[in-house]
Order: C-alpha cells, then sequence, then structure tokens
C-alpha cells in the first residue's frame, strides 16, 4: 500500500484518478469500516491540503473546507443560524474524534445516524465535488446522500467543501439528539430546527430536519410550513408531519419510539433555538 500526502487539491486529484485509490482525512471512518483482506493499493491523505480546510465567508454563503474538523468548527466565530451545527459537532464521539473527523468525510459516510447531516439540510446546505477531468460540480446536501452508505460521487471526484448560504439575520437553531447514553453513542433520533421569528415572537420562517429515522435525515417540509405564524410554544406535531420518516426497529429503539421521541425533539428544538 502506498501513503500519498498531498498539499494541493490539483495533485490530490490526479492521485485519486487512479484507481484502487481511496480518500483519508480524520480516518474515523475509513479504518472501522475496513473488510481484513481488501486494503486499497493508495490511500490519499488530504489534510495537508489548506484549501480543503476552515470556515470562510465570501460574499452570498459560507465555505467550509471538507478537511475541516469538528473541534474546528466548534471553535469557531459563526452566525447563531450555525448553533446546531456545533452541537451536533460536540456530539460527534469522543474529544479525540472531533480533533481527527472531518465534515466531508461525516457526510461521505452516508450514514444515517451522521451528527453533521440534520444540521447542514437545515441550513440549506450544498457539496462541492471536484474532478481531475470534469473540474467543480454543486450538488445539494440532499441530492448528495442517496441511501444509506450510498452518495452521488463520480468514482474520480473528491468532496472540496460544503457551502452554507448566507442566513437571516435573525435566524437561530437548535440540535437535539437522543442515544442510549449520554456521551459517545450512536443517535436513537435526532432534530436540528433553524428558526426565524418577527419581533412580536411568531415563526416566520422554519427549517427542521430529522436523523436516524429514514436512510436519510429528511427535511419536514410539511411542519416546516404549517408553523408559520404561530409561537413557537404554540406548536402541534401530528402523524402527517412525520409522514415522510421510515424508522426501522433495532436494538436502540422501536420505530415507533422515535416517531414519538421525534415529535418531543421538534418541539424542544424549536424552542431551544429562538430561546438562544
Amino acid at each position: 500500500m502506498h501513503y500519498e500526502t498531498p498539499t494541493d487539491l490539483e495533485t490530490a486529484l490526479e492521485l485519486y484518478a487512479v484507481k484502487g485509490s481511496r480518500i483519508v482525512a480524520g480516518g474515523t471512518d475509513l479504518y472501522p469500516s475496513a473488510k481484513q483482506g481488501h486494503s486499497p493499493r493508495k490511500l490519499i491523505d488530504l489534510t495537508n491540503i489548506s484549501a480543503l480546510s476552515g470556515i470562510n465567508f465570501s460574499g452570498d454563503h459560507y465555505r467550509i473546507g471538507a478537511a475541516t474538523t469538528w473541534s474546528e468548527i466548534i471553535k469557531a466565530e459563526l452566525p447563531a443560524s450555525f448553533d446546531a451545527l456545533k452541537q451536533a459537532a460536540k456530539e460527534v464521539g469522543s474529544i479525540q474524534i472531533q480533533n481527527a473527523g472531518t465534515i466531508g468525510g461525516n457526510i461521505c459516510n452516508a450514514s444515517p445516524a451522521a451528527d453533521g447531516v440534520p444540521p447542514l439540510l437545515a441550513l440549506d446546505a450544498k457539496v462541492e465535488l471536484a474532478s481531475a477531468a470534469n473540474g467543480t460540480r454543486i450538488l445539494a446536501l440532499s441530492e448528495f446522500i442517496l441511501n444509506v452508505r450510498k452518495t452521488s460521487l463520480a468514482e474520480d471526484e473528491i468532496v472540496s467543501a460544503v457551502l452554507i448560504p448566507k442566513p437571516g439575520a435573525l435566524e437561530k437553531s437548535a440540535f437535539e439528539k437522543l442515544g442510549s447514553r449520554r456521551y459517545l453513542v450512536i443517535s436513537i433520533t435526532m432534530t436540528a430546527a433553524n428558526i426565524t421569528c418577527d419581533e412580536s415572537g411568531v415563526i416566520t420562517h422554519a427549517k427542521i430536519a430529522v436523523g436516524a429515522c429514514s436512510p436519510v435525515a429528511q427535511r419536514l417540509t410539511k411542519l416546516e410550513t404549517d408553523i408559520i405564524g404561530q409561537k413557537p410554544e404554540n406548536i402541534e406535531i401530528t402523524e402527517q408531519h412525520l409522514s415522510v420518516l421510515s424508522p426501522i426497529d433495532d436494538v436502540r429503539g422501536s420505530g415507533e419510539y422515535r416517531i414519538d421521541v421525534v415529535a418531543e425533539q421538534c418541539k424542544r428544538a424549536v424552542l431551544r433555538a429562538v430561546m438562544s
């Protein structure tokens, strides 16, 4: 096995165009998922590419480099609309994992229980993809993650950044997660809410996303529409609002239990967002 550490994206893309190569950044998902006797010919480490790290704002959007770690996101000076993403970042494993794990790796892993995905969906995130042969293209995150462990990445593409449109000045957010214990746990359910209220405390805009309750995290668009014009403390969650979800029964909880939890999480996330 060869281990490459390019310092620029162009070189990384050229190396990755060779079949049998694998991308590695924090390695927190790559190594646990490796199968004995099945090693890539080449690992390409992206952590030395400065263009893939850090958070920048340029006019109409925030750009988060794909190799930006969760610890860097936690420490960054960002608007209140990013609070849910920061709260989710603090739930990604231990501090050691947060120091190594990257936002790009989290979405490429395409786990239904990926903590970073619901807050990113609630931020209307897009994914920037780079290829040596075809240049750059941008997809909505909802179009990038297709199914469990399945994304829209072409064979020669690397996720280079996550793009977040400039939020409204009054937009606030919050993240709720339930696990079988308080820390170091896979989600049973999780909910992110980005909420805007007017001066009278009435909701004028809402974005709510749920993870670990379907093959891919989902925005609850009907709920988002129905709570416009209401005060956060008065919102009601119905079965119809949660009908897009398809939670499974597993060792962490039943599908019925997950639906009940999500209904409560939605209320808590909305209230927590506006009170922050």
